[in-house]
């Protein structure tokens, strides 16, 4: 059994960075990544505000030497660019050097691409390569060949808002069973009409910036992103006498069972989430130094994770943030992508600030870090729920 289990690289590609330094960068200068749409032709580009990154596909393809004309998603291309830069950091050379898996979380899959080219489908079969790359598994695939990874365990996880954080608590299990020595877990995401439409539909969008945890929220800003993390077992950090950026030291899922798309009213999915990750992780509620709270700045989610640390932390709510407000909310993403973060708050010992925020709820007492802060910091909590009640917690520490 692994006692630890190590990360050693980190990639990440969002709203506000094309790599883990330039996001660290926007986290703790306050730089925004929400806009109005302007890459989607979409009716609804005046009524939202979303997080887009500015790489196009084309610039995407140049930059990872992928012929123009071949047939990949955008969310394929985020993943290749930011697990290229989880590998590099790790200083992998030959990824199959020992036994090597990947899992990475998505829920709108090629749908960018094949929704493009939908209406020829029955007329005509040159775009067949993106109609097929339409389900989940088409990015995962796709990104185990690019990074070369054969004959190993590859897979994607769907659970909506939690696919990464499940994604990386299933790594990180593997690991210590020793079913793996390495494995890179995460989640991509592209932005897309079918996205934007479903989630207008639940009339759960902003017309203006995102304000987590705010008692006058309007809803969430939709983001597109993509976020990598190398786990290695204990044997092979030793072996190659790795750098660890940090542990993955708890995790936890748990289902509400409440609603499709709503979380219960008093966190009772959240609560069993961050109890099992507290179990996992050997550690108390005290000893949680810093919450990257999920806070999509819905009425229900903030309302109902609020209640959650109430119930785990009493009157002791740790200093707490989102960064929702910096990337948008990146859907499969989130737990991927608030995984690096809460991994560089660890390196730099500093908590992120909860943007926009000015009004304390009225349900509860409590509020939001909104000023970026230095502090010591040792563990680490991440939530991330997602729709159909699905709820995870991680827990990321300085120390195996």
């Amino acid at each position: 059994m692994c006692k630890g289990v190590a990360i050693t690289g980190m990639g990440a590609i969002s709203a506000i960075g094309n790599n883990v330094q330039e996001n660290y960068e926007a986290l703790v200068s306050g730089k925004l990544g929400i806009s109005r749409v302007s890459k989607i032709d979409t009716v609804h580009k005046n009524d939202i505000m979303v997080g887009e990154i500015g790489m196009t596909n084309t610039q995407l393809k140049v930059k990872l030497g992928i012929a123009e004309e071949t047939a990949v998603s955008r969310t394929a291309l985020l993943a290749m660019l930011s697990a290229e830069e989880a590998v590099s950091q790790a200083g992998i050379t030959d990824i199959n050097d020992c036994e090597t898996g990947l899992i990475s979380g998505t829920t709108v899959g090629g749908m960018d691409q094949s929704e493009k080219y939908y209406f020829e489908y029955f007329e005509t079969d040159e775009h067949w390569g993106h109609i097929n790359g339409l389900h989940a598994g088409d990015s995962t695939q796709k990104l185990a060949d690019h990074l070369g990874i054969s004959e190993s365990f590859v897979s994607t996880i769907s659970t909506a808002c939690s696919s990464a954080a499940n994604a990386i608590m299933l790594g990180a299990r593997m690991i210590k069973s020793g079913q793996l020595d390495r494995v890179i877990v995460g989640g991509t995401d592209s932005l897309c009409k079918f996205t934007i439409n479903g989630f207008k539909t639940l009339m759960i969008l902003s017309d203006t910036y995102n304000t987590p945890f705010d008692d006058n929220r309007k809803g969430l800003n939709l983001g597109e992103a993509a976020a990598y993390l190398v786990l290695e077992s204990d044997e092979i950090v030793k072996r190659d006498q790795k750098k660890v950026l940090g542990y993955v030291k708890g995790y936890g899922n748990a289902n509400d069972a409440f609603h499709q798309t709503a979380s219960s009213e008093n966190g009772d999915g959240a609560v069993l989430a961050m109890e099992k990750a507290l179990k996992v992780s050997g550690l108390t509620p005290s000893d949680i130094d810093y919450i990257n709270a999920h806070g999509t700045a819905t009425p229900n989610n903030d309302l109902s994770e609020g209640r959650s640390l109430l119930r785990i932390f009493g009157d002791k709510v740790p200093e707490f943030s989102s960064t929702k407000a910096f990337t948008g909310h990146t859907l499969a993403v989130a737990g991927g992508i608030e995984a690096v973060y809460s991994v560089l708050a660890l390196q730099n010992n500093v908590i992120y600030p909860n943007l926009n925020f000015t009004t304390p709820m009225k349900e509860f007492e409590l509020l939001p870090q909104t000023t970026v802060k230095q502090k010591e910091l040792h563990h680490v909590l991440s939530n991330s729920f997602g729709f159909g009640g699905n709820c995870s917690t991680l827990i990321f520490s300085k120390e195996a």
